[in-house]
Formats: C-alpha cells, structure tokens, sequence
C-alpha cells in the first residue's frame, strides 16, 4: 500500500453521499479534540490531509480517506462536545449511528482516548457500542497524546484506562502520539492483519 496515494474522497452527512466501492473501511471514533484528525495524519505522513482543528466540535460530517485505492479511513465527528445545539448534537448521533449500524465495508471502529485524563461517560458508552455490534472482536482503544505526559505518568494512566474501560486479554491499548512515531507502526500492523 502506497501511503502517497492518500486522499480525501468524500465528505457525508447521509448514507447517498458514502463511497461507492467495496473496500475496507476503518473508522476513528471518539470525543471532540481527541486527536482523530492528527492521527489520520500521522498514520498518512501527511500535515494537513484531515483537517485538524483547534477548535472542539468542527468535524460535522464523516470524512472518508482512500489510501491507495485500497483501504478507507474514516474520520467520525467527534462527541462530547456541549456547544452544540440539542437538535445538532442529536443529527450527529443519528448520523454516527446509521454509518456505524449499516456500513458492511466497515471492517473496525478504532476508539480514541486522551491518555491525561480519564475516560468519559461517552467513551464508555461509544465502547459499548462497538463490544456490542461486534462481540467477536476485541476492543481496539487508542491512547492519544502521550507525549505530553511524563513517564510514570503515563504509565498510571494506561493503567487507569485499562481498569475505567475494562479491558481484558482480547482488547488491544496503543499509546500514540503524533511528536513521534510511537503507536503508529501498531496501528498500521493491525490494519494490515484485518484486512488480509
């Protein structure tokens, strides 16, 4: 897979809009802010191929990334974010969860969390979501922004998102960060394994 070959194919806000291909997708779910744009980046070597925001809340549709014609990445609008209006925050979850519940090219939902703090209620819901729909997979939950926590730090948060989103033995924790290439190499072996 040739990492050049990246780019934005469509932006959707309903099912008509989606690709018209059958080729794997792999989407990056989790709160407003939490680094999904950065990482489509990282994981493309590209700066600004998703739009990153320092703005909580931008993403407003599903941005679907085609690499080399042979994978989709797709970036979900974030959660969590309480400057929204009701009726947008409720188009969002309506829209995340018709993606999510009818998409058969989508292959994972890879849940982001910010490595500082704790895991929020929506995470653990949005976790539950994915157990749910696919209880033979384990969970694939992606720690971010680790470089900007010292070393014990981290550690102890690892550990605390561990036990806050109770992860077993099948569920796979990556610590990432875009600083450096830490995780990034991870996530593309196990994309790589899904889709083979």
């Amino acid at each position: 897979m040739n990492l050049h070959n990246a780019k934005m194919a469509v932006s959707a806000v309903k099912k008509e809009q989606y690709p018209k291909t059958i080729l794997p997708e792999f989407a990056f779910a989790g709160r407003s802010n939490v680094g999904k744009s950065s990482l489509i980046n990282k994981l493309l070597a590209r700066k600004t191929l998703a739009r990153v925001s320092q703005t909580p809340g931008k993403t407003i549709t599903i941005n679907f990334y085609n690499v080399d014609d042979t994978i989709f990445l797709v970036d979900l609008p974030g959660y969590g974010y309480a400057k929204r209006s009701r009726e947008e925050i409720a188009n969002w979850g309506s829209m995340i969860e018709d993606y999510l519940s009818s998409r058969k090219q989508l292959k994972r939902v890879i849940l982001l969390v910010d490595s500082r703090h704790a895991p929020t209620t929506d995470d653990k819901m949005m976790l539950e979501w994915i157990r749910t729909s696919r209880p033979e997979d384990g969970a694939i939950v992606v720690a971010t922004k680790t470089d900007k926590l010292k070393k014990r730090e981290l550690k102890e948060n690892l550990e605390m998102i561990e036990r806050e989103l109770e992860l077993g033995e099948d569920d796979i924790l990556v610590p990432f960060s875009t600083k450096d290439d830490e995780g990034k190499i991870t996530v593309w072996d196990m994309i790589n394994m899904m889709i083979g």
